[in-house]
């Protein structure tokens, strides 16, 4: 007799998470390629190092104010639109920070305000990866995978934050700068269409989705939305719990830019790295972020199932941020390059592998709501 006697679940929504981590891949890629690229943009466009660090803020700036928003408009637009038109501005932002410095705006003054301004489009743009991730998350994956789910999404960023550096610091040498941005500011376009021709807001509308994998998500086809029974705004607004991730994540977000935007420069200056041997040194961090990001969400999952959701990942968050703490004083003060380069890799995988149980809960707290709640 004809047919599949051994149906099994499709696989979509293992998929649409491999699409997101190419997302937080480029996400991170094009806010850290001007980090490595202003070695030699700077001194073309006349630029000061507080002019770099205010280029450099700016984009936190845009980041940092339209996160809410941009939760917001996923929430009631979809992810799969959001995530769309997002990616597209990330592309047209990049191309033109190679294209308009300089050469459109000429003259140090407005090359340094046309920089202001494309970095801070990035930055409204770059808002909605996390959060809009987050509902895809919520909406896509069983809530005993969401640790291991969004630190695989994370892993993207460390990825694109370990390739970035020998990247552009190749193609500065061997090309330029501007054309650093040119290669990687088309790259986005094609993502952008993938994820439009392969997401759907919900598993119950991807016609590719069997019922098997519909119950092992955790919902039904007759299901249309899995918030009816979410707190409202204004009770997550007064919910202590958020607050206070929300101030957590904020510290640790700072310590994270750091890191993104001006340790290849200490590697360079400080360390007297090459320019190319800055970029292989300032990957190092990020491909032990890139092991230790979802070995420590399955950890997160693994607790959170014997002690409780919050509790199994407090443990884990805790735990690596006081080794993270540690490894940058120990980094800090090492004499030797290459111990200070193993210090400070250990103390950003550490940064780094907390992402996966910040994000579980605050989908846990959110209920059905996966509002923007990444302040920085």
């Amino acid at each position: 007799m004809a047919g599949n006697h051994n149906p099994k679940p499709t696989s979509v929504r293992k998929q649409l998470l491999i699409i997101l981590a190419i997302y937080s891949l480029l996400c991170y890629l094009l806010r850290m390629n001007i980090s490595v690229a202003q070695l030699f943009m700077v001194p073309e466009l006349g630029l000061s190092d507080i002019q770099v660090g205010q280029i450099f803020s700016v984009f936190m700036l845009g980041y940092a104010l339209f996160q809410v928003p941009a939760g917001v408009w996923g929430d009631r637009r979809g992810p799969r639109f959001v995530l769309t038109a997002v990616m597209l501005s990330w592309g047209l932002m990049t191309l033109l920070t190679g294209l308009i410095p300089g050469l459109v705006m000429r003259g140090t003054t407005a090359a340094f305000f046309s920089l202001l301004t494309l970095r801070f489009l990035l930055g409204v743009g770059e808002a909605a990866m996390y959060p809009v991730a987050g509902r895809v998350i919520a909406n896509w994956m069983p809530a005993s995978e969401h640790a291991l789910s969004n630190a695989f999404v994370m892993a993207g960023n460390t990825v694109g934050s370990a390739l970035t550096p020998p990247l552009i610091a190749y193609l500065m040498q061997a090309l330029g700068w501007r054309f650093s941005f040119y290669l990687t500011g088309v790259v986005p376009f094609g993502i952008a269409l993938l994820w439009w021709w392969q997401a759907r807001d919900l598993p119950q509308q991807h016609p590719a989705v069997n019922q098997l994998e519909l119950d092992l998500i955790g919902c039904g086809r007759k299901q249309e939305n899995g918030s009816s029974l979410a707190p409202s705004r204004w009770t997550l607004c007064k919910d202590w719990n958020i607050a206070f991730l929300c101030l957590s994540y904020f510290l640790t977000s700072y310590v994270m830019f750091v890191f993104v935007f001006w340790l290849y420069k200490y590697f360079v200056d400080v360390r007297r790295f090459t320019v190319v041997g800055g970029g292989w040194a300032l990957a190092l961090p990020f491909v032990t972020a890139t092991v230790a990001l979802p070995s420590m969400g399955y950890l997160s999952d693994r607790l959170a199932a014997r002690q409780g959701a919050l509790q199994g990942r407090r443990i884990v968050a805790m735990g690596c941020l006081m080794f993270c703490g540690l490894m940058l004083v120990a980094g800090a003060g090492a004499t030797g390059p290459w111990i200070a380069v193993s210090a400070i890799s250990l103390s950003v995988a550490c940064l780094f592998s907390t992402e996966g149980p910040y994000w579980s809960t605050i989908i846990r707290l959110g209920g059905g709501r996966t509002l923007a709640q990444r302040v920085a």
